[in-house]
């Protein structure tokens, strides 16, 4: 009985000692397992990058240079078509005329200065979201920092035409044509930078060129520009409801305008205010609600 009882035990201890030896064979095949599968991932991300690699040889693409381009694409589906000139400006009263009698002549140009400041940001997307076109006359001192002129490049890239209002905003004909030839060329010269294009249109601070300027201005390719009406620099219009209606009606009773100024082919000014961003939608608005299409500057006539 004695002796049963050891030949049982010794059975047990080598069923045991056997199981332990299975489990520890079948947790080896696992860790191989893993081990080898591990290398297969590694030697597949390998062999992934080793085609990319190839495939950028090939093409002469990197990862960036593919970014870079969808980027281009997505600023060129932005950008309006290259439109035919169907309008040009009447160097006479500043406003836009048809090219032929076809063209619809109840159109009116929207056109904002002192950009890119406060607000230009703002206002170009407003004008995005209602389908309408503007020129923004921009100013050197405020193109000093990278964050202005990540500002202007968006309002170019958005669409908006982009126009030449000097450099630092003088009186022009207060300083000598060597300081004229500086702030219009300096500006020319900073905007190309920025968006790859020079000026197309130049507006002259309060509107006062010289013989010297225009002069410039032709010689460096473009159209002189001034104003049929605008308000919001009068302190009576700095209030966004008031500049509505006075934009919209063309009359501006609190400074004597009291017969309206609003005709086909006007070419309306406004600037980078506060008073004046509030108002653009309504202005806009209101100008379709009388008939007015907003012109696209894209089909002004430059050359």
């Amino acid at each position: 009985m004695k002796k049963l009882a050891i030949i049982c035990l010794l059975l047990l201890v080598a069923l045991m000692s056997a199981c332990s030896s299975e489990e520890s064979s079948v947790s080896g095949d696992s860790e191989n397992q893993k081990e080898e599968k591990d290398k297969d991932q590694e030697k597949e991300k390998e062999e992934s990058q080793e085609n990319k690699n190839k495939q950028e040889e090939k093409t002469g693409k990197t990862e960036k240079d593919k970014e870079k381009e969808e980027e281009e694409e997505e600023v060129a589906s932005t950008a309006p078509a290259i439109t035919e000139p169907k309008y040009k400006i009447n160097q006479k009263n500043w406003s836009v005329q048809p090219l032929n009698e076809s063209i619809n002549e109840k159109v009116v140009l929207l056109t904002i200065d002192d950009a890119p400041d406060k607000y230009a940001v703002e206002m170009a997307n407003t004008l995005k979201e209602l389908d309408a076109g503007a020129i923004f006359f921009v100013n050197g001192h405020f193109l000093d920092t990278p964050e202005e002129k990540k500002k202007l490049k968006k309002i170019h890239d958005m669409g908006f035409m982009i126009g030449n209002h000097t450099y630092s905003h003088p009186f022009l004909p207060d300083i000598s044509q060597e300081e004229q030839k500086e702030e219009i060329l300096q500006l020319n010269n900073t905007v190309e930078e920025i968006i790859g294009e020079k000026p197309l249109f130049f507006r002259a601070p309060n509107g006062a060129n010289t013989d010297y300027t225009k002069r410039l201005a032709h010689e460096e390719g473009m159209i002189l520009m001034n104003w049929s009406y605008g308000y919001d620099y009068f302190e009576p219009y700095m209030d966004a409801k008031k500049l509505t209606e006075a934009m919209v009606t063309g009359k501006a009773p609190e400074i004597d305008i009291t017969y309206s100024l609003l005709k086909p082919g006007a070419n309306l000014l406004m600037h980078d205010r506060e008073w004046t961003a509030k108002a653009l939608k309504n202005i806009v608005l209101g100008l379709r609600d009388q008939g007015y299409e907003i012109v696209d500057p894209h089909a002004i006539k430059t050359k």
